[in-house]
């Protein structure tokens, strides 16, 4: 059975099984700088909920989304379609993608937050099975083109590996957010924006609060 959920303008749609819509997601798409007409590539891009938060706030994007499982993938096309919207949404896996290198002046996704082996497990979503942390970068560094920019959402106990994979791939942190329920709680995700090839200095932001 599919579930609808509203987020205005846009309805977005997911069949039973994918991913479900979460706050970390909704945060990410607050997060990105992005800007009206530019062209932007989900990582895993799932059901297509960055796209549509993205193209809530930037008017005429060129949406592109990859995805491994076709169902999602699918449920990606569908939802830009039933809103309006143009994008192309690739069947497959991110580190192989045809795109030439530096295509993309914006590159977002929720990835994986658990390593393979690590003892933690989200579902089959959230381990990182198929692609790494570090192979995530690595594609993304490809994509972005020079002064563009990569932003994720991730776990902070995460960040050490986060912050070396991105340098690796010559995605320079520049702007950083925790995503924290209340003040009683620690961090539960972190937000982190990165230029290719940008100059060394990260700006922290205030924590954010997600909680009802």
């Amino acid at each position: 059975m599919s579930r609808t959920e509203f987020l205005p303008p846009y309805r977005y749609t997911l069949p039973e099984g994918c991913f479900p819509l979460g706050r970390d997601s909704l945060a990410l798409g607050e997060f990105v700088t992005v800007r009206p007409r530019q062209k932007v590539c989900d990582l895993g891009c799932g059901g297509g909920l960055l796209l549509l938060l993205l193209s809530r706030r930037a008017e005429g994007l060129a949406l592109h989304g990859v995805e491994l499982d076709p169902v999602a993938a699918q449920a990606a096309r569908d939802n830009l379609t039933a809103n309006g919207l143009e994008g192309q949404i690739l069947t497959g896996d991110l580190r192989l993608l045809p795109y030439p290198a530096g295509s993309f002046p914006l590159v977002v996704s929720n990835p994986p937050y658990f390593a393979a082996g690590s003892g933690r497990s989200g579902g089959p979503t959230r381990m990182e099975d198929g692609c790494t942390l570090a192979e995530l970068c690595t594609s993304a560094g490809r994509l972005v083109q020079n002064g563009g920019r990569f932003a994720l959402v991730h776990r902070p106990e995460r960040l050490t590996d986060l912050l070396c994979a991105l340098r690796a791939a010559r995605l320079e942190p520049k702007r950083l957010c925790f995503l924290q329920h209340d003040a009683a709680h620690p961090p539960s995700a972190v937000l982190v924006e990165a230029v290719k090839n940008g100059r060394p200095g990260v700006e922290v932001l205030p924590v954010r609060l997600t909680g009802g």
